[in-house]
């Protein structure tokens, strides 16, 4: 059986070598059982990672947005499968870019409707922006023209993004994409409140994470830590944080998929609350079976094949997460566990079978998740009685 001092040799071992720095948090049935922080948050100052250390979340986001909207599914505020369009007109009239044998594109009519699940499920057919369809293509130039009006709101990205093709019928793919921009502008709209609003009422101030946000405030600023990349030499260089912008106090655009900032301790807050059937400190703030729901395996055989890689080996994928579907020879995880990561090499693992979870921190670009967030998971998971 692994030992926390295990995890303190890993965490040693990556701090310095693989990334400048690093976190990690252990917790049970609302107990911390490891805490563990090595290395720096500044290369040029000599700025240690400290409890008080803030990370960008980046796709983390994602966990906290599609817990906030099924909080308002079960008060009863829309369906999983009701249209989309039924709280976006917009997109009524969804067009497919659908590419023929010859490579040439043919956009039609959608077969069916986006539905609200296919949105928690990365099932819409709007890929991040980073390849060579068509509708990346497109998207790419609805963002620069966005961007090109000064500062937008999610609902300006959202409804602009109701006018690009889809890459395929919504419900019959998966692809990693703006799935919870769509989510988080659900949340606006049936709650009559921003997404920091809505987050910081239900979520950050019931689970009193005071380090969590989309806005820089107090001393969030100086506690940030510096993003960084390996020069492939053996050394780390300094680059900008993506969206960083978007942390400043005139910043307008609040995004489901990425956009928070927060602590390991903090994090582990809200990852302990779900381990924990919702309860946070007596206080529900999610039902248990609402929890379950979202951690079951939604995928078909098709989006399965989308889905896998070696990362994500024995998993499916739920209602915004991942989640455990055969762990045999390849984690030491209980069925059912779920979690996600964040592009720079945050990573949190939910399980409430056990009622632990594990939260590990770091920045860098490119995150090698694999190589970290593997090795703590079988550490950590190893330590647990």
């Amino acid at each position: 059986m692994a030992k926390f001092t295990d995890l303190d040799k890993l965490l040693q071992q990556f701090a310095g070598s693989t990334v400048p720095g690093c976190g990690c948090v252990v917790a049970q049935n609302g107990e911390i059982l490891y805490e563990g922080y090595y290395g720096l948050a500044d290369i040029e100052t000599g700025k240690p990672v400290t409890a008080d250390t803030v990370y960008r979340l980046y796709s983390m986001t994602k966990v906290i947005t599609c817990t906030a909207a099924l909080i308002l599914f079960e008060r009863g505020k829309f369906s999983l499968n009701e249209p989309y369009h039924k709280y976006y007109p917009e997109f009524e009239n969804t067009q497919v870019a659908e590419t023929l044998p010859n490579g040439g594109i043919k956009i039609r009519p959608a077969k069916n409707p986006i539905l609200i699940r296919d949105a928690f499920n990365m099932a819409v057919g709007l890929p991040y922006a980073d390849g060579n369809s068509y509708t990346e293509h497109e998207l790419r130039r609805v963002l620069n023209e966005l961007d090109s009006k000064g500062k937008f709101t999610l609902q300006d990205q959202v409804r602009a993004f109701s006018t690009v093709p889809i890459r395929y019928d919504p419900g019959s793919h998966w692809s990693y994409g703006y799935g919870h921009e769509l989510i988080a502008a659900l949340i606006e709209a049936v709650s009559g409140m921003t997404m920091g609003e809505f987050l910081k009422k239900e979520i950050f101030e019931p689970l009193e994470m005071e380090n969590t946000g989309y806005r820089f405030f107090g001393d969030i600023q100086d506690r940030l830590i510096k993003m960084y990349k390996p020069d492939g030499e053996g050394r780390f260089v300094e680059i900008p944080g993506r969206d960083d912008e978007n942390f400043l106090p005139d910043a307008r655009y609040e995004a489901g998929g990425i956009g928070l900032f927060s602590t390991a301790r903090d994090y582990t807050k809200f990852t302990q609350m779900l381990a924990s059937g919702g309860v946070y400190e007596g206080r529900q703030i999610i039902g248990r079976k609402t929890i379950d729901l979202m951690r079951r395996n939604m995928l078909n055989d098709a989006q399965m094949k989308d889905f896998s890689d070696s990362y994500n080996e024995g998993y499916g994928y739920g209602l915004g997460v991942r989640t455990m579907v055969e762990p045999a020879g390849v984690a030491n995880l209980s069925v059912g566990e779920f979690g996600w990561t964040g592009a720079a090499g945050t990573w949190a693992s939910i399980d409430p079978s056990e009622g632990v979870s594990v939260v590990y921190m770091h920045q860098t670009m490119p995150n090698n998740e694999q190589y970290h967030h593997h090795r703590v998971r079988a550490v950590a998971y190893g330590c647990i009685k």
